[in-house]
């Protein structure tokens, strides 16, 4: 997301890394940055096989309508014990706010 990139120093001074991730392949990624957003200056994963697996674990996996088999938007800030310290489920439509996830890192210092 755009957003994630326009802000990547603020995420780095607070000793996070910004990853994103999708059931959509790489090839879908590359072609979308490519065509659509522009390069990101984070790494976008795939989620693609076995599908949804990572998403379902963090229960963002759409397993009904209106789009089954897609992620929820979210965002999760995983300390470096491996513990979830912030999560949200966002609209689709809606990006989350990064003076949000920035301020919850903040807490996290």
């Amino acid at each position: 997301m755009p957003a994630f990139n326009d802000d990547l120093e603020k995420f780095a001074a607070l000793n996070a890394q910004v990853l994103g991730i999708s059931i959509d392949s790489l090839q879908c990624h590359m072609a979308w940055q490519q065509r659509s957003i522009g390069m990101m200056g984070y790494p976008l994963l795939s989620d693609m096989y076995p599908h949804g697996e990572v998403a379902r674990r963090f229960g963002v996996l759409r397993e009904g309508p209106p789009i089954p088999g897609i992620n929820e938007r979210a965002a999760f800030i995983i300390a470096k014990d491996g513990h979830i310290r912030f999560s949200k489920v966002y609209a689709l439509d809606r990006t989350p706010d990064n003076a949000e996830l920035l301020q919850a890192l903040a807490a996290l210092e």
